[in-house]
């Protein structure tokens, strides 16, 4: 069973200039979630990719069959179909697509900024240690209602309604990955969280920050936002902020 069935889970690519940027969605959503963001930056003529990771879209069974390393190859394979289009790539993603995008700069020099929305480094359930054994007795548990603060934000979320825990522990271990490798991160950075964020730990944009080695960063903290950044009250001031990001970070003739 998914929430939001009427919305359309595909992955989209947006033609623009040579400025290019990659939208990952976050654990059991699709693209639909990066959509607000991805039209905005369009707009103002970048070209803008949205892919949909192994698993989601499709089945909770199909996502609880899939190892971390499946949706970092997804995300390579279509950082190098950007390259291909885009003379400068810019990588953003949702908690697990901020994870996939701090694990690709980690990885290529190449990647010309990083935006990490609701950066997943530390979820705030203590419950989280318990689902490396939890995944054999309940393969998917129940999951409520997202927390967001504009009700009308939800119209933009297709997802899962249910937790499969084996791809659960699979986003755990692709964040300790990710953890250990946060030093091998040296391009520009916007870190974006939600004080009201009830899914990570409070102090995760810090960690990111303070763990990283670029020397251009910056924590972006939303006041009346949960954990889905890009869709809650607040996503215009991060759709903003990410593009004056881009801004900052290109040559002004590639912006035209």
């Amino acid at each position: 069973m998914v929430i939001n069935p009427n919305l359309d889970p595909s992955e989209f690519y947006l033609e623009g200039g040579q400025v290019g940027v990659m939208l990952i969605h976050g654990f059991t959503g699709s693209p639909p979630e990066m959509r607000l963001i991805a039209d905005y930056l369009n707009q103002r003529g970048l070209t803008v990719s949205g892919p949909l990771l192994p698993g989601h879209g499709t089945s909770i069974e199909d996502l609880d069959r899939r190892k971390w390393q499946e949706w970092t190859q997804a995300i390579e394979n279509e950082y190098s179909n950007l390259r291909r289009n885009c003379q400068a790539v810019f990588v953003g993603g949702l908690s697990l697509g901020s994870l996939l995008s701090l694990y690709l700069a980690a990885h290529n020099e190449e990647v010309a900024g990083v935006m990490a929305y609701s950066p997943a480094i530390k979820v705030s359930d203590w419950r989280a240690s318990l689902i490396p054994a939890l995944k054999y007795i309940m393969p998917n548990f129940p999951k409520g209602e997202e927390f967001v603060t504009d009700p009308d934000a939800l119209a933009q979320n297709w997802s899962y309604d249910g937790l499969p825990l084996h791809a659960a522990h699979e986003v755990m271990r692709l964040s300790k990955e990710v953890r250990r490798s946060l030093p091998k991160v040296s391009c520009p950075i916007l870190i974006v969280q939600g004080a009201l964020d009830p899914a990570i730990a409070p102090e995760c944009a810090q960690i990111v920050n303070d763990e990283v080695s670029s020397k251009e960063k910056e924590v972006l903290q939303l006041n009346n936002s949960g954990h889905l950044v890009t869709i809650d009250s607040e996503w215009e001031s991060v759709a903003e902020r990410t593009y004056q990001f881009i801004q900052e970070h290109v040559p002004g003739e590639l912006l035209h």
